[in-house]
């Protein structure tokens, strides 16, 4: 189970990360279509569209590598100061009234709309002679069942926690930060720190009249 579990987070992590490329795709297009626009006098009339597939497809297919590494935002500013098993009784709660339906519709919705764009070959309407968006729409099932197998291990832990009475460790993303790892590249001990951040406390009231 836990390797199951594991492969799901990997598989989004990978996901996440690889749609992650479109914010620079996105910044370069975007710098490239004002200079061509402006210097250039040479507008593209599918440019917004382009624009706007690229940020929904990343936004889209960011949701479960996101839940994956708990980055959305809570709403409950008391959530970080209960215990582990009333966090998790509350996350588990929650998962199954509100997360896994609103993600089933989301999936069965989602897949409605895409199948229907591609029978008609829609392509978008709001510049003349639009790009195709059927290829765009089929993501929103896509991103929905990536959702719904990343709350399926967000359960499991939420369980897990319940019996065990803790979090379990999650696999880390190697693109984030490992303070204590840097740390150690660094040369650098908490107890440097800490005698440091003295001394620039003494400063700083020494300075004051």
């Amino acid at each position: 189970m836990q390797k199951f579990l594991l492969t799901i987070d990997r598989f989004n992590t990978w996901i996440g990360q690889l749609f992650g490329w479109l914010v620079l795709a996105l910044t370069l297009f975007v710098t490239y279509e004002v200079f061509s626009r402006y210097a250039l006098g040479n507008p593209h009339a599918w440019s917004f569209d382009a624009m706007n597939m690229m940020y929904g497809g990343l936004f889209m297919m960011a949701g479960a590598y996101t839940l994956s590494k708990n980055g959305h935002v809570r709403g409950d500013v008391l959530y970080g100061f209960f215990p582990p098993r009333l966090q998790a009784g509350l996350d588990l709660t929650l998962y199954i009234l509100f997360f896994f339906p609103g993600v089933i519709a989301l999936v069965w919705a989602g897949y409605t709309y895409a199948a229907e764009s591609w029978m008609i070959n829609e392509h978008s309407t709001i510049t003349a002679d639009g790009p195709p968006i059927y290829p765009f729409k089929a993501i929103i099932p896509l991103a929905g069942i990536a959702l719904l197998f990343q709350g399926f291990v967000e359960v499991v832990y939420c369980v897990k926690c319940l019996k065990q009475g803790y979090w379990t460790k999650r696999e880390e993303d190697v693109e984030e930060v490992n303070v204590e790892k840097l740390r150690e590249l660094v040369h650098v001990d908490t107890e440097e720190i800490n005698t440091l951040d003295g001394i620039a406390v003494e400063q700083e009231k020494g300075k004051q009249p």
